[in-house]
């Protein structure tokens, strides 16, 4: 029986290869494959407590694929035997195919940590702008890891990539002609992530639109107006139109006009300037800058104030405004200073002589004869 399955192996061939050399290079490649496991095994609960670095070491080292793992086991017993000319040529190209792969994966895995650690800490309050600009990132760093993995593994397998790489620079001209509308969303995305004009939360206009920045996406923006409806911006139109974000302000410059009426007295027009700095000053988080009477317009004495509030709420700013509108009321109905309405007064200084009409004419005749 024994005797049997020894001449089974050793007297049979497969490709011209005995059975037993074959199954010596199977039982290599199971060894090879079992240490290697057990290898990153071991390497990672090593560098697990080196720190940060060794955290990052243990996760790329964790992108390590089984089968192509396995693949290079395959090879490794492969080596073993006594192959022909051929196919020794085969093995080498297969063993780079393998190692490119598995070196792709690994730099894939550690180009995502890099990134998630990047914006995980430079992100901040812009989260969406950090996760759009991140997956750009991503998406043209893999595009470009894997462009050059596959260009390597076809050059080493004997293509002529240079007219390939040519046929795919006409390509992706073809196709950038078509999708440069997109292109240009995506790279307005870009733009907006890493300027920053404004992040998710701000309060922005944009010529008649006004409202909070709720997402900014690949290739549109999302904002909710004042209404409540949801406006939906594309984000080239975004970058291209002027946006003012009121959500920096440090503190609001106000600038309110009055007037009051030619016929105020001119001790009350001395005094309002005065009154309007004590009325401002009075009020909390505010900050006087001037009170003039700017000039003399054509239905009232101008008056021009300034000041700053030191929050930059607006309902704040408003309630601030209506308190002092409310105290100039009092302030000048009291000093008899009067607010300038927009009408026109007419001075009649003489009106014309009344010419006798011709009933008054005969009636005079008439009384004459008798």
């Amino acid at each position: 029986m024994y005797e049997r399955i020894i001449d089974l192996i050793t007297g049979n061939t497969v490709f011209g290869i005995s059975v037993l050399n074959l199954l010596l290079a199977l039982g290599v490649a199971a060894i090879t494959f079992t240490v290697s496991r057990a290898a990153i095994g071991f390497m990672q609960r090593r560098v697990s407590a080196v720190g940060s670095v060794g955290q990052v070491l243990v996760k790329v080292l964790a992108g390590t694929s089984n089968l192509l793992l396995l693949l290079a086991s395959l090879l490794v017993g492969l080596g073993m035997l006594d192959l022909p000319e051929r196919w020794l040529t085969r093995v080498s190209s297969l063993w780079f195919v393998v190692a490119a792969l598995q070196i792709g994966l690994w730099l894939n895995r550690a180009i995502a940590l890099g990134l998630v650690h990047y914006f995980s800490r430079h992100g901040g309050q812009g989260l969406y702008q950090g996760s759009a600009l991140a997956t750009l990132s991503a998406w043209g760093a893999r595009v470009l890891l894997w462009s050059v993995v596959v260009l390597a593994m076809l050059s080493n397998l004997g293509v002529n990539i240079t007219a390939f790489v040519a046929s795919l620079g006409v390509g992706g001209i073809a196709v950038a002609l078509a999708v440069q509308n997109i292109l240009g969303d995506l790279f307005a995305s870009l733009s907006i992530a890493v300027d920053k004009p404004f992040e998710v939360g701000d309060f922005i206009v944009i010529g008649p639109l006004a409202g909070t920045v709720e997402h900014v996406g690949l290739k549109t923006t999302r904002i909710r107006s004042l209404g409540g409806e949801q406006i939906v911006m594309a984000n080239a139109s975004m970058i291209s139109s002027t946006i003012q974000n009121y959500k920096r302000l440090q503190e609001r410059r106000i600038v309110f006009e009055f007037g009051l009426s030619y016929d105020t007295p001119t001790e009350a027009v001395k005094k309002a300037p005065v009154i309007v700095e004590e009325i401002i000053k009075s009020q909390d988080q505010v900050r006087f800058d001037r009170a003039h009477l700017r000039g003399f317009g054509k239905e009232a004495l101008e008056f021009e104030c300034v000041y700053i509030v030191q929050d930059p709420g607006y309902n704040l700013y408003m309630d601030i405004q209506q308190a002092i509108n409310f105290r100039l009321l009092e302030c000048f109905s009291r000093i008899g200073a009067r607010f300038a309405l927009p009408v026109r007064s007419i001075k009649v200084t003489a009106l014309p002589e009344q010419a006798d009409t011709p009933v008054q004419q005969r009636g005079s005749h008439g009384y004459g004869r008798g």
